[in-house]
């Protein structure tokens, strides 16, 4: 693959909705020295071959690994030689489609040169895909973010290095230039990062806290949801650690802290230990599982259902180390209305339920 755009700073994630980013690197870019090629700096080699693309953006692809010789990161500085294969890999895959600016609000949690934090509702789309062309957090930032360099391609994913559901709400951390992309890609890639989601889910945990081990990947029999193969067999190595917020019985508050970022990861591993996320209709917390078949309980689940009908699943923490003070940061999200709307009325529930005991 020869491609004359470089999009080392603009992450291009699958189409498919997913819980976290991609565990995999992607070739944006490949070419194999001529045989009569005289040694010459490998920044400059590419700054020659490659339209569009900086000799900044080379130098930064090649600081931080992206920059591949023969199968092995090579420096800026780095003399290429006949028949070198020369590949730039990022952790996302090339872009597709472009996108156009929306004036669209943000919840902006956090901003300054570098970065910003945002606050996804439930019900935006991160980035363009199938069905969804416009309206998505990415049509918005090209708009809010449009005076930065990086944002004025009408590029597809201009600034992530993760992503999260349509449904499920929370926070992202967007980058607003090629250095600060270049730095955070590499952090989500090392799992290094620090990220804790809430999440109310079906069913009772015997502990109170644990962790779900087994490989994720695309389900054979149904290809828009993913599995867990068990037996290592298929799919991705993926990591859940987990902790009981509050007991309600026939269902949990729980904390999700990832270890691994896999499509859909705390959805599938929750629902694969038997207690699918409450409101899950992809993976089937959106009937009731546990309790009475009391019309008044059922009707309770119903209300609830109406009042978040999504997946009960939200962003809640995120820390990192800042791509230039180099200082760890972290940044919290406050739980949505529907989300504590329907915490409120559990804990109403369960309250009554201790009375009528």
């Amino acid at each position: 693959m020869n491609d004359e755009r470089f999009d080392i700073e603009r992450p291009d994630m699958a189409a498919e909705p997913a819980d976290e980013e991609q565990d995999e690197l992607y070739e944006h870019f490949s070419i194999v020295a001529d045989k009569g090629q005289s040694p010459l700096r490998l920044d400059k080699y590419l700054t020659c071959r490659m339209e569009h693309c900086s000799r900044n953006r080379i130098q930064t692809a090649a600081d931080e690994g992206n920059i591949l010789v023969n199968g092995t990161p090579a420096k800026a500085s780095y003399k290429v030689k006949p028949l070198d294969r020369i590949s730039i890999v990022m952790p996302y895959p090339r872009r597709e489609v472009e996108i156009i600016a929306q004036d669209i609000p943000l919840d902006i949690l956090y901003e300054d040169d570098d970065l910003l934090i945002v606050n996804k509702a439930a019900g935006m789309v991160v980035h363009p895909g199938h069905g969804n062309y416009d309206g998505t957090l990415v049509n918005a930032l090209t708009w809010h973010l449009r005076n930065l360099p990086l944002f004025q391609d009408g590029d597809m994913r201009a600034g992530l290095v993760h992503r999260i559901d349509k449904d499920t709400s929370g926070i992202l951390v967007v980058a607003k230039n090629e250095h600060a992309h270049a730095r955070l890609a590499k952090q989500f890639f090392d799992h290094s990062i620090t990220r804790r989601y809430v999440a109310l889910v079906w069913g009772n945990f015997d502990e109170d806290e644990g962790t779900i081990t087994g490989n994720i990947g695309r389900s054979p029999k149904d290809r828009l949801q993913m599995c867990v193969f068990p037996d290592g067999s298929d799919g991705k190595h993926a990591v859940t650690h987990w902790r009981v917020l509050k007991r309600y019985g026939y269902v949990t508050l729980v904390e999700c802290r990832l270890e691994t970022g896999r499509t859909h990861q705390i959805r599938v591993h929750m629902q694969w230990t038997g207690h699918p996320l409450f409101g899950d209709a992809r993976y089937g917390g959106d009937r009731i599982l546990k309790g009475t078949t009391f019309a008044k309980y059922r009707q309770f689940i119903e209300n609830c259902f109406a009042a978040m009908p999504r997946q009960a699943l939200h962003a809640k923490c995120l820390g990192f180390i800042h791509p230039t003070t180099r200082q760890e940061v972290f940044f919290d999200s406050p739980l949505p209305d529907d989300f504590r709307t329907v915490i409120e009325r559990w804990d109403k529930y369960a309250e009554s339920s201790i009375r009528n005991e």
